[in-house]
């Protein structure tokens, strides 16, 4: 699967707010060997949001854990936009929610917090443990949840564990050698797209070095590439050491 996070937040980006979810997410994820596919940090703002959500909706690998805009104030716009992108609907009332909203504020549910009972059709209710006030997912795919991380999160690692926990294996090779990337770009363009490549130059005492790090799901077809690196520093009597798989 292809791991979106849309952190939607004008406040973080004029740096009123610092965002916590990116470092959170992606740890979450490291722990079943997922990673992030991308990640977006954007403002209240209904056509960029749709742009977003649209993108990730024309994914077919695509899964989505988007954080913020799901409260009763005007500047909550993810329900609304959610429902147009995903369901080409307008909101519908979710009875269970709308009850779990009376039953905590009773008459102050009125007139505004009960309008976050108007969901998608066919949400379901990730549980918010701090309050009870849910958030919802939609095709047990895209996650939407509040802003606020101490309710966003138990619902992501709820999701995370229940949808998405079957780990895959993933093998790394890394090295370190005394050249200039472009020595090995021929064979950079060579790689099958099955094996994923980082290229990371670098200087070290004003000369180039570059660590290349190879990997993928099958063992044997990563080592063998990655020895062709080797075997190429080596014919062209460049030093490289071997690094720690990260």
């Amino acid at each position: 699967m292809n791991f979106y996070a849309v952190i939607i937040g004008t406040e973080i980006l004029n740096g009123r707010r610092v965002d916590k979810h990116f470092e959170f997410l992606k740890n979450a994820l490291a722990k079943y060997n997922h990673e992030l596919f991308a990640s977006f940090v954007i403002k209240d703002d209904i056509s960029l949001m749709r742009k977003v959500y649209t993108l990730i909706k024309n994914d077919p690998k695509g899964v989505m854990f988007s954080f913020g805009g799901i409260g009763s104030t005007p500047d909550d716009l993810t329900r609304e936009i959610s429902s147009e992108v995903f369901r080409q609907s307008p909101l519908v009332v979710h009875e269970k929610f709308k009850q779990d909203i009376i039953d905590k504020f009773k008459d102050q549910a009125y007139p505004h917090r009960i309008k976050m009972a108007n969901l998608p059709p066919d949400s379901q209710l990730l549980f918010n443990p701090i309050n009870n006030m849910s958030g919802y997912s939609l095709d047990e795919r895209y996650f939407f949840t509040p802003g606020f991380m101490q309710m966003a999160h138990p619902m992501v690692e709820d999701a995370i564990e229940r949808f998405f926990s079957q780990k895959k294996e993933k093998y790394r090779y890394t090295l370190l050698a005394n050249t200039s990337e472009n020595t090995l770009i021929s064979m950079m363009q060579k790689l099958p797209k099955s094996i994923e490549l980082s290229s990371l130059p670098m200087f070290k005492e004003n000369k180039p070095m570059v660590e290349l790090s190879l990997s993928g799901f099958e063992k044997s077809n990563v080592y063998n590439h990655f020895n062709l690196f080797c075997k190429e520093l080596e014919r062209l009597n460049i030093e490289y050491e071997l690094l720690k798989t990260k």
